[in-house]
């Protein structure tokens, strides 16, 4: 065989995908999945008694507090950017907010995986190659979607008894609340993270240090 005919399988074989999880990856994701279920667990109070307070001026409006419950997966998305990150690190920071104590219980995980499926989505339209503070608002608003379909139909007084109004408000303000507390938060989080230096091994820390 000659070497022209090796050379490419040998080139597909030893470079690592664009997507391929690295060491690296999956440990950040966790690091980031337990930081931000620190995050949730002090938002549970704090959130859910501004959720409880806005939910009585028109109902619904309790929504525009969720916002910070879907930070997991924006930032996930932003940072790692390979395919399963932002389900990955909302997931582990549910969880994470679950084991600490929450009133939600168990349901905090099924949230969990929708809200970061929902981040998911936006990143994987994009072909994981767009990571500015647009897509990170659209992914901030697919997670609000996401949880607003979720609680639509999960639980023991689920949102489809209640009025249309209600579930329209609701929808509004998970999309404002997640494009502004979790898209946009998320992204300048992660900048602020890329500029300490510590995302070095990554895309986003790398971008931050050529601006400067």
């Amino acid at each position: 065989m000659s070497t022209s005919t090796r050379t490419p399988a040998i080139a597909e074989t030893v470079a690592p995908s664009r997507w391929r999880w690295r060491v690296v990856d999956i440990v950040v994701a966790a690091v980031l999945g337990v930081a931000i279920g620190l995050v949730f667990w002090g938002w549970n109070t704090i959130g859910y008694a501004w959720f409880s307070a806005a939910d009585a001026l028109p109902p619904g409006f309790g929504g525009i507090a969720v916002g910070i419950w879907l930070l997991g997966g924006v930032v996930g998305g932003l940072v790692i950017r390979k395919p399963g990150a932002a389900l990955v690190v909302e997931l582990v920071a549910a969880i994470v907010s679950m084991l600490i104590g929450n009133v939600w219980g168990v349901s905090t995980i099924l949230s969990g995986i929708v809200q970061g499926l929902g981040a998911e989505l936006i990143f994987a339209l994009f072909l994981y190659r767009r990571f500015g503070i647009v897509v990170a608002g659209l992914a901030g608003a697919g997670a609000g979607i996401a949880a607003w379909i979720f609680e639509l139909f999960y639980g023991s007084s689920p949102n489809i008894l209640k009025s249309l109004e209600f579930n329209t408000i609701y929808l509004v303000c998970l999309i404002v609340s997640g494009i502004v507390l979790a898209g946009v938060v998320g992204w300048l989080l992660v900048r602020a993270l890329a500029a300490t230096g510590a995302l070095s091994r990554f895309a986003a820390g790398r971008e931050r240090i050529r601006e400067v």
